[in-house]
């Protein structure tokens, strides 16, 4: 008996945690976080949510999976209602959610944790508003056995130029194949892919930057010539027919599984719905993965520019009971160590410092890969929907996600309409 209760003794005391509250005074943090059907993201996060009551047991975290769009919706009735979670999934283009005061001021995160240009995407009037667990570059994937036998070999530099490109559709559709997996059923931004990277490839950093905030023409003529070879790209036969409808998910899909095609432009983000098990979405095991370098385009200013995102973030709700539990579980991830757990686990970048240097095994071989195509990279910071704001991102997501790259809107007025959205 006095064993039992010098054992239940130090249980108790054990549970002590932050100012010392016991087991009976647990608080509870509610998390709507977006990946309920990305496995490896999940896996990673309710790791940490794991780990983090071990340490903290006067805290449970209540995590809800969704998918995107249904997230956003529910997040949208929820905060107008005042009956939004303590934490939730974000990305930096929801302005909305500071310019209407939702979000918490974490400006009482560790950030020396965090890659600076990171923090800078959730700033926001001089402070911070989001946790950027997810980073990713614009990636050209392709299947290498299809490459090998259309006899087409991937130059050691990784980039094809302008009409070696073009070549490579033309001989992929001759071949009865899709060139390229891309849809925009469900999202606001992949199709745009195919452009905004073209774009900084022609004019470079500081000029491109100036195009997204209106500072420079769309109808300057390096932009036109842009367009128009975007559009050569397209008329041959790029993308699906089923580009409009077609799903991020199944977009995956039909590059690794079926029907297959021979390359699919996507965020660095694709091992997290690829390298899930096959019978979850994920490729075949002996799939042939090969990256590239985004094609050069002609006339380019800056051949090796290419973006870099923040993408999938967790934010505080301005009106949670518990901020120092907030700030305190999110200040579990903003550790190197963190970081290089989600390098090794998730295989995709992060705004969180790491060292890719130590990774081993699958993951190590996928970022020497990713290593590759950004070696000497010159970045821009943020897709186009990140970076512009009201009407102009409006209309650019009419446009150049789904309408230019569908064929069903042409050059000159895809720029024509864009500028009048500028002006």
């Amino acid at each position: 008996m006095l064993a039992f209760l010098a054992r239940l003794t130090l249980a108790v005391v054990g549970l002590s945690v932050l100012t010392g509250p016991t087991h009976a005074q647990q608080k509870e943090l509610t998390l709507w976080t977006h990946w309920a059907a990305e496995q490896i993201k999940r896996d990673y996060v309710e790791a940490a949510i794991r780990e983090f009551e071990t340490k903290n047991p006067a805290i449970k975290i209540k995590p809800t999976w969704y998918e995107k769009t249904a997230l956003y919706a529910a997040l949208k009735t929820a905060l107008r209602a005042g009956q939004a979670p303590d934490l939730f999934y974000a990305e930096p283009d929801q302005v909305e959610y500071m310019e209407n005061g939702f979000l918490l001021d974490l400006s009482d995160l560790n950030w020396a944790a965090i890659e600076p240009w990171a923090k800078q995407a959730w700033t926001y009037k001089g402070k911070p508003y989001g946790f950027p667990l997810e980073a990713w570059t614009v990636e050209l994937y392709y299947n290498r056995k299809m490459m090998e036998e259309l006899g087409v070999a991937v130059p050691a530099a990784l980039q094809l130029t302008p009409d070696a490109f073009l070549d490579l559709v033309k001989k992929a559709k001759a071949k009865g194949w899709t060139p390229m997996a891309l849809g925009v059923g469900d999202r606001p931004f992949p199709g745009a892919h195919l452009t905004h990277e073209a774009l900084l490839k022609k004019l470079g950093t500081e000029d491109y930057d100036k195009l997204l905030k209106g500072k420079l023409a769309w109808t300057d003529p390096r932009v036109v010539d842009t367009l128009k070879y975007v559009r050569s790209l397209t008329a041959a036969g790029l993308l699906p027919a089923t580009f409009t409808s077609l799903k991020l998910g199944e977009a995956h899909t039909y590059f690794h599984t079926n029907p297959r095609a021979l390359m699919f432009l996507n965020g660095s983000w694709y091992t997290s719905r690829a390298f899930n098990a096959p019978d979850k979405g994920g490729q075949p095991v002996d799939f042939a993965l090969g990256i590239m370098k985004f094609p050069n385009v002609p006339g380019a200013a800056c051949a090796d520019c290419r973006t870099i995102a923040v993408g999938g973030s967790y934010v505080g709700n301005a009106d949670t009971k518990h901020k120092k539990e907030v700030i305190a579980f999110l200040n579990s991830f903003a550790t190197v160590e963190k970081g290089n757990e989600w390098l090794a686990k998730v295989q995709v970048q992060s705004g969180i410092k790491s060292d890719p240097a130590k990774l081993t095994g699958k993951a190590a071989d996928y970022f020497k890969m990713i290593a590759a195509t950004n070696a000497g990279a010159t970045y821009y910071f943020g897709i186009p929907i990140q970076v512009m704001q009201g009407k102009p991102k409006e209309v650019f997501t009419q446009i150049i996600n789904n309408a230019f790259p569908a064929g069903s809107i042409g050059v000159e007025d895809a720029a024509k309409q864009l500028q009048a959205a500028a002006n």
